[in-house]
Formats: C-alpha cells, structure tokens, sequence
C-alpha cells in the first residue's frame, strides 16, 4: 500500500449581488417568473451587444483587495466556446489570460484549529453565468433568467490538505462576500458553488498525480463528503497498480460518491480568444484607492479586534466573526455587559447557535436580544441563578423575549444561598450516605457531583452548587 497525501485545489463561482445583468439592463430575478427577465443581448439575439457593468467591476476589485489581490490595471475578455442549450451565445464571456485580479492570500484556521493556515489564490476573474436546465423525465426546459448574471470566479493554489481545510476556506470567502456586501454567497441558493481539484502523490514526493474536477458542490457537507469519497477512490485506483483517469465528476447527494460525467477537456478544447464586443478593462489608481478607502471592517481584522479586545480564544473569534450579524450581536453584547466577554461568548456559541440554527433563524430577528443575553448572564455571575436553572430560563426568553430578572421574580427561580439551610441538607445527605461519605473523604473526588447533584435535586436545581461544594468539604473536614 503506498503511502499517498492528497494535493487539492478549489475554484469558486459567485454571483454578484449587482442591481443589473453582466451585460445589459435586465433586472436580476434569478427565481422570478422563467424567461421573464431576458432581453435581445441576454437571449444572445444576433447583432446585440455587451455593455460592461460597472458595478461589477467595482465588487471583483473590493474582492480583489479584500482578498490581498494584485488588481490589474488594464485586464481582457475572452471567449469560452463550447455548447450547451442554456449558453445562448454558444460561448462565454470570461478572462482567461489576464484577470482582474491575481496573486491574493486568505488565512484560515487549520483542521484542528490549532493555528492558522495561509491558502493562496492564483486569481480571480469576471464572467457570466449561464441559463438554467431542469430536465421532465423525456424533455428538458432551459430558463434564461440567470443568463448573464455577473460572476467571480475565484481559483486556488493546490494548497489544501484536507475537507476540513477546503469548507474552512469556504466559509471565510462567504464571510468576505457578505462583510463586503457584493454577494449573498448563499451555496444552498447557487449564489456560490464549488468545483474541486484533487490528486494524490506520493508522500514526500514533488510529482502530482493525475487530477480529477467535482464540479458544482453547494453545500459544505458535500464539499467534504466528495473531497472524501474521491481520496479514497484514487488511493483505492492506484494501490491497484491502475492510473487515475482525467475526468470531470459530478457528486451524487444520495450515495455520497462521486460518478464520472465526462473525460476532462483541457483549456485548448475550449478554443479561448480575445473578445472583440468588449474594450479592454482599465481600472484606475484613483478607482482602487476609493475603493480601499471605503472597505469595511473584514472579518480578519474584527477577528483579532475581539481577541484583542475581549480576551476570548482565536477559535471563539473565528466563529463569532464567520458570520456579520453574529459578530454584530457578540459585540452589542459586550458593549452592554462591560465584562464577562468569554462568558458572553460561551453563551452564544453554546446556546443561542443552536436555536438560532435549528430553526434556520435570522439573528437580527430572534426575541432574544443583545440585551437579554447581558441580563441572562449578569443572573448566573452574581450568583442569582445556577447555570442549570439558566439554561432552563434561556429557552423561556428565546421563546418569549421576556427578560431573564422578570422570570425569576416571576417563577421564584431565584437560587438559594441560604447557608443554615443548605448546611441542613447536605449534614442530612452525609449521615443517610455514611459509604459514599468515606469514599470522598478517601480521595475519590468524583463523589463530591453525589452530594452535590443530591443537594440540586432536593432543592428543585435552586441550590447554590459552589456553595453547597464549600460545605461538603466542610462537613467533611476536605
């Protein structure tokens, strides 16, 4: 069996969230009625012309500085020519020999997350997308709507080692989309799908294998589903003595595996050559320097703001900061409470995540707000309620939107520090307990959750669990 390590690159196509079409004037309306938003240069009618968007171009250069890009000044247009019945112009508008932009960089956590990980992007481009094919059984309906919507597409070094590396990359490039504003970077919706490059070599060695493309994956989990089942697949070819073949694969969301749709044509197959309908693309020093100027806060920056700022874990930023609205959220938040960030932050990323994805929530829209948060945390710090008691109470403001403190008052949830009392109780535990008493006080410390946990029951899960341990070791002379 050879000891085989994968060399995986990605390229991802992004609608841009522009007003218009790439080339004309149709509004964009990829789910509106079929063939509603198509006009004579869209449906490719003979002697129209394109005319370049230009909000388009300023999102491929905010994605371009954002993304630590060289952005070239003077860029071109070339033709993609192959046929397909939802390409109407039997071609694509695209960049091939000299993009808008190239050379960029994009830190991402590594698998473990135990460090960061620099992948480099090799450029990215503007083009077109196609119509839409939806196929009945004998027939098939092509849609043109989405013709010539405005895309990037985004192409990658080889500088993946595993899924979790890729579905991190992508994440963070969805998180630029959005800070930025030039795309609502959805997969689930198409407005950002991902072709994967995959070979594997030999360990140690600088010889590549022979690669294949799994083309249109939209959604992380069958990002890293496919990256898994075609390493295996190739290792499983050549530990057989056979060649992986060139090949172009589409996944297959039922079996989990990948099946070959054609053999892999290269770029000559695609008979690329300069646009003539278009000028050459210039973009100006003042363009890109109001550009620059005018880039939001990106999500590496907010990322090391928070660390620095919070004191909670490159991980726990990493998180927070995938996502715009929930960096917003954690940082209202903290400005509220004035302290107890990582405690904020473990809340979050414990408790409220999951509600929030569980039901597929908008965060700006839930009942429990920044507010409830600090109100609900400041309860469990000064001691006011047990964590148990406050889990229990966060489903009740989630649900309600009513404040934590007026639950409480409401429900006698208020926890109980009263010390004669709880001394009462735990005296009465160890005397109706004489074994496991001997066993804490002989070391075996696990036995303090017994009393503890016996205390919590008898007292509904209103006692004090700190202050029940200080009594235990007490009575217990610990």
């Amino acid at each position: 069996m050879m000891d085989l390590e994968p060399v995986i690159g990605i390229e991802i196509h992004v609608q841009l969230d522009t007003n218009t079409k790439a080339w004309c004037n149709c509004e964009l309306k990829v789910n509106g009625f079929e063939n509603h938003y198509v006009c004579e240069v869209c449906s490719a009618q003979p002697g129209t012309l394109p005319v370049v968007n230009k909000q388009a171009i300023n999102y491929a250069v905010m994605l371009g500085l954002a993304t630590n890009c060289n952005i070239n000044k003077t860029s071109f247009y070339d033709r993609k020519n192959y046929f397909y019945p939802d390409l109407p112009k039997g071609y694509q508008i695209t960049q091939f020999k000299t993009p808008i932009c190239e050379d960029g960089v994009v830190e991402i956590l590594k698998a473990d997350a135990s460090s960061t990980k620099k992948i480099r992007l090799e450029r990215i481009q503007l083009e077109e997308d196609t119509g839409k094919s939806t196929h009945h059984g004998d027939y098939s309906l092509i849609n043109l709507n989405r013709a010539g919507t405005p895309l990037v597409e985004i192409v990658t070094k080889p500088d993946f080692s595993n899924a979790k590396e890729v579905t991190n990359f992508l994440k963070k490039v969805h998180a630029i989309l959005v800070y930025l504003g030039v795309s609502k970077g959805n997969l689930q919706d198409g407005n950002m799908r991902c072709d994967v490059n995959l070979s594997l070599k030999e360990a140690g060695s600088t010889v590549l294998g022979t690669r294949t493309e799994v083309k249109n994956l939209n959604s992380y989990r069958s990002v890293e589903k496919a990256i898994e089942h075609e390493m295996k697949r190739q290792a499983e070819i050549l530990n057989s003595g056979k060649k992986v073949l060139q090949q172009t694969l589409l996944f297959d969301v039922e079996t989990n595996s990948n099946k070959v749709l054609r053999t892999k044509t290269d770029a000559d197959d695609y008979r690329y050559f300069p646009e003539p309908d278009l000028m050459p693309l210039l973009v100006s020093d003042n363009q890109i320097h109001k550009i620059k100027e005018n880039l939001p806060e990106l999500p590496d920056v907010k990322m090391k703001r928070f660390v620095s700022e919070f004191s909670i874990p490159l991980y726990d930023a990493e998180v927070l900061c995938s996502d715009k609205d929930l960096a917003n959220y954690f940082e209202k938040s903290c400005n509220l409470a004035g302290k107890n960030y990582k405690k904020i932050s473990n809340w979050i990323m414990s408790e409220l995540l999951k509600y929030v994805n569980e039901a597929k929530a908008n965060i700006n829209k839930i009942k429990l707000t920044p507010s409830h948060l600090v109100d609900l945390v400041a309860l469990v710090e000064s001691g006011e309620i047990s964590g148990k008691i406050a889990k229990e109470i966060f489903v009740k403001v989630y649900d309600t939107g009513k404040l934590a403190s007026d639950i409480v008052k409401e429900e006698g949830l208020k926890q109980n520090s009263n010390t004669d009392e709880l001394e009462a109780l735990v005296e009465k535990l160890i005397n109706e307990n004489p074994k496991e008493a001997e066993e804490l006080k002989s070391g075996r410390d696990r036995m303090m959750g017994f009393f503890v946990g016996q205390v919590m029951k008898s007292t509904g899960g209103k006692a004090n669990p700190k202050l029940t341990t200080e009594l235990v070791k007490k009575l217990l002379s610990l």
